[in-house]
């Protein structure tokens, strides 16, 4: 009996590895596998911020996946659009599940990839030679908030009609092309079924096949530069014998075993939340979302989804709109030119000044405190806030190459510790 199991593995195997080089011969699949995953060595102190990448990458398939089913049964149509989600939440089988991992999802997405941003900027990951992995991350960002403000219509309800109606007049502060711009984006002159049909064609087809096509050529130039750690040190500069970084593992298994734990706690996390608080107490869901669309009924208080929220607070804070609607597009567009604002040598928060952990901290604070304010009606006390948290806001980054200058850092260990 062994010996007949035994020659059934051994005939497996063999066809295995006819199949394998079969495959080989037409397309470089071990190459990949190597090249990405076997022989990618990656520093061996990495901790757990090191797995929101992964993190990413899981909520995207995940919202790729479950934004393909939702569009089996969802009608891009102003008269149907609402109606269609109603009849996904309560009459396909297990619909309002996969709205509700789609609806979750994409707030998960931007958490994820927010503390995936906040691990760059406290380890240094944008500095030399990691620029342009920062720079097509920061393309993904844009893209994802694209993304999020395209499917924000969709659902068609209240809150969705009033929030798209309100932050596309902010073209329309623009000089000149100001009023030819709001309206070519709606292609009407008010929202309407022929806006939710382009919003539904860019949210379905064009920015995900961006954002797909963006993550891997993220995912390719970090391959190939090598990934960053916590000490900020360059693993690449010193191998062994054998051409090995001394302080280096192979990702896979070393690094895909820990992931899986991350990915593990996450879905825990993540099912907790869909099954219990979907809502999230309207932060994730809004209230007024779940009356349908009405051009005559305006929600008692019009806010963007909270992922949003900080810029919109920055919005707010200004009187001049034109002036509040650049501010905003700084405030988004700012973080792109962090390799070339920050001046100190050292990447690593552990072995930076007491100036650089100040204002980084300063600056979450700054970020956290606008996105509430963004969630909050208009007042005095709430508007001179947002501008206090503005100004912090952007001084995190007028000011960095002046105190990025000035800090004294700690001498940086020749290996990993």
């Amino acid at each position: 009996m062994a010996t007949i199991q035994h020659d059934v593995v051994n005939r497996l195997g063999r066809n295995f590895s006819a199949l394998t080089s079969w495959i080989d011969e037409r397309f470089p699949m071990t190459k990949l596998i190597k090249e990405h995953a076997t022989e990618y060595y990656a520093s061996k102190n990495f901790n757990f911020w090191y797995g929101f990448g992964v993190l990413a990458t899981v909520v995207l398939v995940l919202q790729i996946v479950t934004g393909i089913l939702l569009t089996m049964n969802y009608k891009p149509s102003a008269a149907e659009a609402f109606a269609s989600v109603e009849y996904i939440m309560r009459d396909v089988d297990w619909g309002w599940l996969i709205r509700y991992l789609h609806s979750t999802g994409a707030s998960a997405f931007f958490i994820v990839v927010y503390l995936h941003m906040f691990r760059a900027m406290m380890y240094g990951s944008y500095k030399k030679p990691r620029e342009l992995i920062w720079l097509i991350g920061m393309a993904i960002y844009l893209c994802m908030m694209a993304e999020g403000f395209f499917g924000y219509l969709l659902p068609w309800g209240n809150m969705s009609y009033w929030g798209a109606q309100v932050i596309v007049s902010l073209f329309g502060a623009v000089p000149v092309i100001g009023e030819g711009l709001a309206e070519w984006i709606r292609g009407d002159f008010y929202i309407s079924d022929i806006t939710l049909n382009r919003f539904f064609a860019f949210h379905v087809i064009a920015v995900p096949l961006m954002l797909v096509l963006l993550v891997v050529v993220h995912i390719m130039a970090l391959h190939e530069v090598g990934s960053n750690n916590p000490d900020g040190i360059e693993i690449k500069e010193r191998k062994g014998p054998d051409g090995v970084p001394l302080d280096g593992v192979a990702f896979h298994p070393y690094h895909t075993t820990k992931d899986l734990v991350i990915i593990l706690v996450f879905a825990i996390l993540f099912s907790a939340v869909v099954f219990f608080a979907p809502e999230m107490g309207g932060y994730f869901l809004e209230h007024a979302n779940f009356d349908p669309a009405n051009t005559l009924q305006t929600p008692e208080h019009i806010a963007p989804v909270w992922y949003f929220t900080p810029f919109y607070a920055i919005l707010r804070a200004v009187p001049n709109k034109l002036l509040g609607v650049v501010l905003m597009g700084l405030a988004v567009v700012l973080p792109i030119f962090l390799p070339w604002l920050d001046r100190c040598k050292v990447k690593s928060i552990r072995y930076r000044g007491w100036i650089f952990k100040v204002a980084l901290w300063t600056f979450v604070f700054s970020f956290l405190f606008l996105g509430y304010l963004g969630l909050q009606p208009v007042s005095d006390t709430f508007t001179m806030l947002a501008r206090v948290f503005t100004f912090t806001y952007f001084s995190f980054f007028v000011l960095m190459p002046f105190y990025t200058s000035w800090e004294k850092p700690k001498p940086v260990p020749d290996r990993v510790t």
